[in-house]
């Protein structure tokens, strides 16, 4: 197959789930697949600012087809969900693709990522900014006059996708060119048309609430199996993180599956395909198909990288009057420049300004605690003090002797410590003493040092087994 054509049907297998598979000639069979005008269209001939087209895929958490009809009862049992559901979106990734290289980057940003709510000074799970932004746009409508309830949801749907759009932007720094939105239907679909995908897993593993049941090693899942695949979070080491992981390792072997010869050679599955793609699938209405061949004709098919955005501590507590409910604390400052070097440019958010030397003590007997810290610190610009041990300490506190302001500062970017006054400390520096209860960023040293990945990278080529 010609290598341009390869990179279309890998990128767009992620992107919309393999629907261009018919190649550069017969894209027109994808004229009846949902269209939304999420992003404004480029003018003519404009070139990414960054280097690269970045396209973003959402899988929304929805009891409703793409034309916002509810799901048939028979189907929701057959999906093992229940008819309520929030509009959440559990999936975000990004597709990079650098203009004339050779590699198709991809990242995943966990559900539970805790970031600033697009229009607001508030803070909340990204899951969550679609369900806000659509309540939010219906009751304005409702409010002004509005009606028509086919309108009004479909206006405020228009505008949650366009916040979700937005708050991946202002976390990433990345400029989002194209958008590809998905539903739990889709999974079913498409993994059924394709005639499964396979999988590994390390372990025996099951989960109730998402209907999962898998026996360890290889197997090929499709149908409610691959949606439960996607969705569980139960009974995984590490939860959300583990479900991302899950999603990456289902989209390479989907990308696998739609370059194989059984899917490229066997006209009855690429109709059933672009069936699927068309029943379950939003594209932004800007997005031109055969423009996107052309643009194409400079990367290679040398497959698909997915990797995930660093993180700063996964067991987050954000709330301190709910100290059960958890996120994921990112640090955008690592975030843009890691969705930056992925493109080999350097990331355009101007550093945070010199603060005091920060020294760090880990009384918590956590290895390694110490130094995590005061590396995060330093990257929020910060400077660089000692990092010491000392001995068992229960609580954390932030500790200075003149200026109260950069304590407080240092305070609420660890998660919300105590400050307090102590003369002994030296003018200019603040002390950082970290306890034994500290749950803080830097925590956890799989994914908690600044900039650390969660993950090593997988390919389309090579997915390993996971758990």
């Amino acid at each position: 197959m010609h290598k341009l054509g390869k990179v279309l049907v890998a990128v767009l297998a992620v992107a919309v789930f393999g629907g261009t598979a018919y190649g550069y000639t017969t894209l027109e069979s994808l004229d009846g697949v949902t269209r939304e005008d999420v992003i404004e269209a480029p003018e003519p001939g404009e070139q990414p600012a960054d280097g690269s087209l970045d396209i973003l895929l959402v899988g929304r958490d929805s009891r409703t087809n793409q034309q916002g009809e509810p799901l048939d009862p028979a189907m929701l049992r057959e999906l093992r969900v229940g008819a309520n559901g929030d509009d959440l979106t559990d999936t975000l990734i990004v597709l990079r693709i650098p203009n004339g290289q050779k590699a198709v980057k991809a990242f995943s940003i966990p559900r539970d990522s805790f970031v600033a709510e697009p229009g607001s000074k508030d803070k909340t799970k990204i899951n969550g900014i679609f369900g806000h932004a659509k309540f939010a746009s219906a009751s304005a409508q409702r409010e002004a006059g509005k009606t028509d309830k086919a309108e009004i949801d479909k206006v405020a749907i228009t505008a949650a996708r366009k916040a979700t759009l937005k708050a991946v932007e202002d976390l990433t720094g990345v400029k989002i060119d194209h958008f590809a939105e998905v539903n739990l239907q889709s999974f079913y679909d498409i993994s059924n048309a394709v005639g499964g995908v396979e999988v590994c897993l390390k372990r025996d593993t099951k989960d109730i609430k998402s209907g999962a049941n898998f026996k360890a090693g290889k197997q090929t899942i499709q149908g409610a199996d691959a949606l439960a695949f996607v969705r569980q979070r139960e009974d995984l080491p590490r939860s959300d993180l583990d479900r991302v992981r899950r999603q990456q390792v289902f989209l390479a072997g989907l990308a696998k599956q739609v370059l194989s010869a059984g899917t490229l050679a066997n006209p009855a599955r690429l109709s059933e395909l672009i069936d699927a793609v068309k029943r379950s699938v939003v594209l932004d209405g800007s997005w031109d198909l055969l423009d996107f061949v052309r643009q194409m004709r400079g990367v290679s098919g040398g497959g698909i990288a997915f990797d995930t955005i660093p993180v700063v501590n996964p067991d987050y507590r954000y709330n301190p009057k709910q100290p059960t409910a958890t996120a994921v604390q990112v640090d955008p400052a690592q975030v843009r420049a890691f969705a930056a070097s992925l493109i080999g440019v350097q990331p355009t958010t101007p550093q945070a300004p010199a603060g005091p030397k920060v020294d760090v003590v880990n009384a918590s007997g956590k290895d390694g605690l110490a130094a995590r810290v005061s590396d995060l610190l330093a990257e929020k610009g910060f400077g660089k003090g000692d990092t010491t041990a000392d001995t068992g300490r229960r609580t954390s506190v932030v500790r200075f002797s003149d200026a109260s302001g950069p304590a407080t500062e240092i305070a609420k970017a660890l998660g919300g410590l105590e400050t307090e006054k102590v003369a002994s400390v030296a003018a200019g520096h603040v002390q950082v003493v970290l306890g034994q209860v500290y749950k803080g960023p830097g925590v956890s040293a799989g994914g908690g040092a600044a900039g650390a990945r969660t993950d090593q990278p997988i390919t389309s080529d090579d997915t390993g087994c996971i758990n």
